[in-house]
């Protein structure tokens, strides 16, 4: 799914009038949306997709329900279910080269690329090994741990860490405790939430002084049959983008966890991601939000 602009007289009229059908279409029926629901009510990971998709979906003007999955999906499991078009028909994860070849995505990055700023949680006992790092090949000698199926895990493995994976998210955090992984790189977005959770045992911690970043974007995802879906999604964002909505919303929800984390004063390590679809919008600066100083 591209966003780029047509030019042309004819080109213009062919989309503006598939544009009109779509809404004519689209505003005729009530648009029920299946999302995968949250771990649990102390999980508050999908608060900001939620707000962003129904901000999407208001802009619009169509009739919807928007609701969770009957059941908890762990992103996995969502993302087999929507390539199967069974339980969910909308995903948002972070991107992938195999991820855009079994769905469709929207190429609007929701968090502006901060699912690829990452900072690490670990356990109070390992904490001190962190002091000494200063480069990239100082924080390698440590291990990491990462969701068996997670697009993080082929980019740290591509640079050359040895990553400890587990089959479901809550499992990483006993590999922490045992010892057989000595840092969970946490997307920025998440973090805190994580941290603030009842669910998350009290030994873990936030690593003060470091950070990784590597390109990526989170994008809402849909079943390759439902284009229609994709386009209404992709004009509701679009108008948020142009009227600071989007904005709006993004600020309200990350700002004061950018200023807690303090990213412009940690040590920073740029990683390569190999596994970045060629098709990503990287040249369009809306999209993005580089957290620190530009050097």
């Amino acid at each position: 799914m591209t966003v780029m602009r047509r030019t042309g007289w004819f080109t213009k009229s062919i989309a503006a009038a598939g544009l009109l059908l779509m809404a004519g279409q689209a505003s005729a029926a009530l648009w029920s949306i299946t999302y995968p629901r949250p771990l649990s009510e102390n999980d508050l990971r999908s608060e900001y997709p939620v707000a962003l998709l129904t901000l999407a979906l208001e802009k619009t003007g169509v009739k919807y329900s928007l609701l969770p999955s009957d059941r908890i999906l762990l992103q996995g499991k969502a993302l087999r279910q929507l390539k199967e078009n069974r339980e969910v028909n909308v995903v948002w994860s972070m991107t992938d080269a195999q991820r855009e070849k079994d769905l469709l995505p929207i190429r609007i990055p929701i968090a502006k690329g901060l699912i690829g700023w990452r900072v690490f949680l670990t356990t109070k006992d390992q904490l001190k090994y962190f002091k000494a790092v200063s480069s990239t090949d100082q924080l390698m000698k440590m291990t990491p741990v990462q969701g068996e199926e997670w697009p993080d895990t082929k980019i740290l493995q591509a640079n050359g860490f040895n990553v400890y994976t587990v089959p479901e998210y809550p499992q990483a955090f006993s590999i922490l405790q045992s010892g057989r992984a000595r840092l969970f790189p946490r997307s920025v977005i998440e973090v805190l939430n994580e941290l603030e959770s009842d669910d998350l045992p009290a030994d873990i911690v936030l690593e003060p002084k470091l950070a990784l970043h590597y390109p990526t974007a989170m994008y809402f995802f849909v079943n390759k049959g439902n284009a229609t879906l994709a386009r209404l999604i992709e004009t509701g964002l679009e108008r948020a983008l142009e009227d600071g909505s989007f904005d709006a919303l993004f600020r309200s929800t990350y700002q004061e966890t950018l200023d807690k984390l303090d990213l412009e004063n940690r040590t920073v390590f740029e990683l390569d991601n190999p596994s970045l679809p060629p098709a990503t919008p990287v040249n369009t600066p809306d999209y993005w939000l580089r957290p620190t100083r530009q050097e």
